[in-house]
């Protein structure tokens, strides 16, 4: 069945794109939006009431995506453009009869959840490649969000530009004025011409989750997908100008251990200034330099307890590595949401592997650079990073090198190595990595890996390859991946080695008039997402999942429900031991049942519910992952997450236990710019209590005061006694940027 399972997926596609006349192709007449050249500035409040805007022409009315695609909205939008010698100024006007009763938002925290808020977002292409976008979205609050995306695939994130944007909430709707720095975007540098961009925005209206585009694209795609862009003209940038950004900061801390013992020192006060320096030399060229690099804003890692045999990836969060980590962090889709990829999780290069250890803790950075070339045919870039010996680790210089040329309509291939020397020898990572679009709906991706250690002689490879066909009726996908017992990437990151997997999978997607209760419901999709293993160096069979879920509902609140039912078939070859039991190898099989469930997470009280029974290897499991938040105003938030796992009769000792994990987050803004968070984390899983509060101040454009206070305690059983340990960490920074 699974060898027929690729040609009856493909043969599914087929017939379901040939009937799916609502997935259109791009227009070739790109609707088009004026902008228009001022000689003065304006002051940026949301109130659009400076006599400049008049000069602007309103845009055309913007097309629905969501819920009724193509159709006019309901709710009117429109967008107008000004720009001068030093901004570009954007004012969009949201109209809404129900004014500020209408507006949604959960939180002022900068990145926001889009699922949570009213938003309008703006895409720019400013080569006009049709590949690449820079991103700037606010909600109505003024809160930013802002990223970098290529081809639709990649993307920058937690990328933070230089921009500035305020609004305004009236009885009418709310209004957004945003002024973007010339210095900020990245256009083509041909001094006193007259330009024409990618452009295209969309608003989400959040009570009805009304979607809405100046340039239509289809609803399985994102504002991104810039082939479906429209056009912005009359744009005369100014001529190249000198454009580095200096941000220097200042820090000091106070720490404190108690019952380390003589591994680390009782108190600790010290003082560190350090910086980063971003010179975008022209257009395409980048240069980032790094000293005494600091992260101690960085956001803590929510802890996760694991009960499958796949490692947990967690993301980076450090602002340093985050820029331009599309170029240097090739990774196939993995672990999303819909379960394409399946569990494997691979990724040649892995910023996280620099300046932390094996536990999350930080390693001094004592410098670093990264350079950086784009254009709509080639990229390449180089990072270098010296990290400090500690903690028992050895001094370690880090190295990537990037390049990728593309090709086509929206195809590329590329190259990665990366190197981590350290005393005795250095481990090396070769990759080959290629995207190629098969037409609108169709595409591969594939990365190949060499790894080898020069000390010891170790040697390693790892791939994986994966087939994508999206249409707006359906989803599916087969991806191939194989990593051999020696594969070791020590500067990137797999999920699991010594491994064969196979993880075809289908979604099916049912709306307008395939579905019931209509006025209630968005989609209904269903899927199916079988993962096979195989042990790679014995050919030995390893694991057999047979995941369904017959029900998927979307509602059009933004609320959903699921049901699936997961068959197991697993051969253990040695101990494995989750949540702290031992499983002895042999042969199991299980079945269990999972059922998902939101609320409107767009509501001042909201929760979900990840509910999962049967079961496991030769006993039980239930694991339940229950979180809710609740934000009276969008400047108060209180959200929990308790995550119980209890365990029946499981392992070599029949184990019973409670495995409980909390987790508790609160978040105070007085605006945009001055917030206070707080989270805690219990983890009975190693007896540990574990906190974090932040006072942030943005005080410039980029330029923040942070106060933090983070307290860890663990506690430990030796000889029957209970041993407690504790550290306290107070820190104050202080960072400026500026611009030249």
């Amino acid at each position: 069945m699974i060898k027929k399972l690729p040609f009856l997926l493909l043969l599914i596609s087929s017939c379901a794109f040939a009937q799916d006349a609502s997935f259109f192709k791009p227009n070739l007449l790109r609707k088009e939006l004026k902008a228009v050249k001022i000689s003065t500035s304006l002051t940026i409040d949301g109130l659009l009431n400076e006599p400049e805007w008049n000069l602007a022409g309103l845009s055309s009315s913007f097309i629905q995506v969501e819920p009724y695609q193509g159709k006019a909205p309901t709710y009117v939008t429109l967008v107008k453009v000004l720009y001068n010698r030093k901004y570009v100024y954007f004012g969009i006007i949201c109209k809404d009869p129900l004014g500020k009763k209408a507006i949604r938002a959960t939180d002022f925290i900068r990145d926001f959840d889009e699922t949570k808020h009213d938003l309008v977002s703006i895409a720019v292409d400013a080569f006009n490649d049709k590949r690449n976008a820079m991103v700037f979205a606010t909600n109505a609050y003024g809160v930013q969000r802002d990223f970098l995306s290529f081809d639709d695939l990649y993307y920058d994130t937690y990328w933070d530009g230089l921009w500035t944007v305020r609004t305004n909430r009236t009885d009418s709707g709310w209004t957004a004025e945003i002024a973007i720095p010339w210095k900020t975007l990245r256009y083509p540098k041909t001094a006193d011409t007259i330009q024409s961009w990618g452009f295209n925005m969309y608003r989400n209206r959040r009570l009805s989750n009304e979607i809405s585009a100046f340039s239509p694209y289809p609803r399985v795609f994102a504002v991104t997908h810039m082939d479906y862009a429209g056009i912005l003209t009359n744009l005369q940038p100014p001529p190249p100008a000198t454009n580095i950004q200096v941000t220097p900061y200042f820090l000091a801390s106070y720490d404190h251990y108690t019952n380390f013992g003589t591994t680390e020192p009782p108190h600790d006060l010290s003082v560190k200034v350090g910086g980063d320096l971003k010179w975008a030399i022209n257009s395409n060229s980048v240069l980032d330099l790094t000293a005494h690099t600091d992260f101690a804003e960085a956001n803590a890692d929510i802890q996760v307890n694991n009960i499958t045999r796949f490692s947990v990836f967690f993301p980076e969060t450090r602002q340093f590595f985050l820029e331009n980590a599309s170029l240097f962090g090739i990774a196939v889709n993995q672990n999303t949401t819909d379960g394409s990829g399946g569990s494997m999780n691979y990724q040649p290069f892995f910023s996280r592997s620099i300046g932390l250890d094996t536990s999350g803790n930080p390693i001094p950075i004592v410098a670093g650079g990264r350079f950086v070339y784009r254009s709509a045919t080639l990229n390449y870039g180089v990072l270098a990073i010296r990290q400090q010996g500690a903690n028992d680790l050895p001094g370690t210089n880090f190295f990537v090198g990037r390049i990728s040329e593309n090709f086509g309509s929206q195809d590329r291939i590329g190259a990665l190595v990366s190197i981590k020397n350290e005393p005795g020898g250095s481990n090396i990572e070769t990759t080959a990595d290629g995207f190629f679009r098969l037409g609108e709906s169709n595409s591969i991706n594939a990365i190949l890996t060499d790894s080898y250690t020069t000390n010891t002689g170790q040697q390693g490879l790892g791939g994986i390859v994966q087939y994508f066909n999206t249409t707006n009726y359906h989803k599916i996908w087969w991806t191939e991946s194989v990593v051999t017992k020696d594969f070791d990437p020590q500067m990137g990151f797999v999920s699991r080695t010594d491994v064969i997997g196979t993880t075809p999978g289908m979604i099916w997607y049912y709306r307008g008039d395939l579905l019931p209760f209509k006025d209630l419901l968005l989609a209904m999709s269903p899927g199916f997402f079988p993962e096979l293993y195989y042990t790679a160096s014995t050919g030995q069979f390893s694991e057999l999942d047979l995941p369904v879920w017959p029900l998927s509902i979307n509602f059009k609140s933004g609320a959903s429900l699921s049901y699936g039912i997961t068959a197991s078939w697993e051969h253990l070859a040695d101990v494995f031991q989750p949540l702290g039991v031992n499983i002895a190898p042999g042969d199991y099989r299980y079945i269990y049942q999972e059922v998902f469930a939101n609320t409107d997470p767009s509501k001042i009280v909201n929760c979900s519910i990840d509910y999962k029974t049967g079961t496991y290897y030769n006993g039980w499991l239930n694991s339940v992952d229950l979180k809710l938040q609740f934000a009276p105003i969008p400047n108060i938030s209180l959200s929990g997450e308790y995550n119980p796992n209890y365990l029946n009769g499981v392992g070599e000792l029949k184990t019973t236990a409670a495995v409980n994990l909390y987790i508790l987050q609160a978040r105070f803004a007085l605006n945009p710019r001055v917030q206070l968070t707080g989270l805690y984390q219990k983890n009975s899983l190693n007896n540990s209590n574990n906190y974090n509060l932040r006072l942030s101040w943005e005080f410039s454009p980029l330029s923040y005061v942070y106060l933090i206070y983070n307290r860890g305690v663990n506690s430990t059983i030796n000889n029957m006694v209970i041993q407690t340990q504790t550290q306290d960490h107070l820190i104050a920074k202080i960072s400026y940027l500026q611009q030249f």
